[in-house]
């Protein structure tokens, strides 16, 4: 043989061998999972959230969990305990590197101002990558993620799990089989905050605690500004700091307002103004603490309608337990049926209202509505409904890019953009130029350009600046 046509003979050959050793499920039996059939997983992040989503893709051991990090230790001791052949990082970067060969996909469950440095460093890998959600701390690095997604052709998943939902399917359906006509109106609510918000945080007050010997301080800061620890922080408290999480709107807006967004086929907003429920230090003397995200807020979206009987669609978000108007002719109880919150359409026929995840839909008014049901979802229903949400992306990562998620990043990207515009707006409302309250206006936002036309110094809410030297 001539040196090319050999070379072609033996890898033809290596590869012929290589099958025979990767047996296929169905050869081996039923219940047998082929190691060819595990996908290889790192979890960032392993206690709070990521306690369900580390075991929801785990699946009793249908797959692999081969790097283990988090920069507390206390957290990730249960994981460490039940993997105990996982390395353990506190830095993901280490963790990349010395670990990486071995993985791939990546559950990122950590703080959101560490969700985009985390999934885009895994991305540019080649990572398949599972983000909690809100996707990402500010608009600029949504857009990048969603960008990033489609440039590395990777698996992708937000943590929104109410998107693999039965709910969110019929309500999408009904929605766009005009059921209760062009929807020009919806509300959405919540109960949260569950956690402190509206109060004067440590670092205003000048208050430090020793950091504990288990956490790594500095790597917990990642990104955000550099403070002294304490304990109001962490693990879950720190929701309601700037710096750090995106306040109720970031944790339940892409619960609830992803059900909208869906079904109305939600563009970019075209603009958004809000108000916020404030703290009083001194009667009649209104005290914003800057650290902080407000104790309630409303907030309202416009978006750009492609019926000719709406000019415009119109989005209400409220949390702090504010709730919007109950319209005529609808009972209380058919509307407020969650403690979690709910939402409503208003179209110009009917109207639909539903729970987190859109569970329960109901037509309404009921008497109009009373023989009438509601669809079959056309969109593919997913094992295990909204439990089955890790697992749908870790088939997905199997089968490769392309493979249908329910929240891949082409839809979770541009959702949390416009979450997340609303707190651009509260931020932008709240701040003081010239020591001087400003940013109560109505901001007009060019979506494609990423930028509020109207009022420039909002801008600085689009896109943070990094500390400690971390990069998109």
């Amino acid at each position: 043989m001539t040196n090319p046509t050999r070379r072609k003979f033996l890898q033809s050959s290596a590869l012929t061998a290589a099958a025979f050793y990767i047996v296929p499920r169905h050869v081996l039996g039923k219940g047998f999972v082929a190691p060819s059939d595990k996908l290889n997983i790192a979890a960032i992040g392993c206690g709070g959230k990521a306690d369900f989503n580390i075991h929801q893709a785990y699946n009793g051991g249908t797959d692999n969990i081969v790097a283990l990090c988090d920069v507390d230790d206390r957290q990730s001791k249960k994981y460490r305990d039940q993997f105990p052949k996982a390395p353990y990082f506190q830095d993901y970067r280490q963790l990349l590197d010395k670990a990486g060969k071995t993985v791939d996909a990546l559950i990122v469950t950590t703080p959101d101002h560490m969700h985009a440095p985390i999934a885009m460093a895994a991305m540019q890998l080649g990572k398949h990558v599972y983000v909690e959600k809100p996707l990402t701390h500010d608009i600029y690095e949504a857009r990048m993620l969603t960008e990033a997604a489609r440039k590395y052709k990777v698996v992708t998943q937000m943590g929104n799990q109410g998107s693999s939902g039965d709910d969110t399917r019929v309500i999408e359906t009904a929605i766009q089989k005009g059921m209760i006509g062009p929807v020009h109106t919806v509300y959405c609510w919540t109960n949260r905050p569950v956690w402190p918000q509206g109060v004067q945080s440590p670092k205003d007050k000048g208050e430090k605690q020793p950091v504990p010997a288990e956490v790594n301080w500095p790597l917990w800061l990642g990104t955000a500004p550099t403070r002294d620890y304490h304990e109001a922080y962490m693990p879950f408290r720190w929701r309601g700091y700037w710096d750090f999480g995106t306040g109720a709107l970031g944790d339940m807006g892409c619960h609830f307002m992803d059900v909208p967004f869906r079904a109305l086929k939600l563009k970019y907003p075209t603009s958004v103004e809000c108000s916020v429920g404030s703290v009083y230090a001194d009667f009649f003397k209104e005290a914003y603490f800057d650290d902080v995200c407000p104790p309630s807020s409303a907030i309202h979206l416009t978006f750009p309608s492609d019926h000719k009987k709406v000019k415009e669609i119109r989005l209400s978000w409220f949390d702090g337990g504010i709730r919007p108007q109950l319209p005529e002719g609808v009972a209380y109880e058919d509307v407020f049926q969650s403690i979690d919150g709910g939402m409503l359409f208003i179209g110009t026929k009917g109207m639909l209202t539903g729970g987190l995840f859109g569970e329960k839909p109901k037509l309404l008014p009921t008497a109009k509505f009373a023989n009438t049901a509601l669809p079959t979802p056309e969109k593919p229903l997913v094992e295990g409904k909204t439990e089955g949400h890790q697992q749908q992306w870790v088939k997905a990562c199997k089968q490769g890019y392309g493979a249908y998620t329910s929240s891949s990043f082409d839809e979770a990207g541009p959702l949390t953009e416009t979450v997340l515009m609303g707190n651009l707006a509260t931020r932008s409302y709240l701040a003081r130029e010239d020591g001087k309250f400003t940013g109560r206006k109505k901001l007009l936002w060019d979506g494609n350009a990423m930028k509020i036309t109207n009022y420039d110094y909002a801008n600085q809410f689009v896109r943070r600046q990094y500390n400690g030297g971390y990069t998109l």
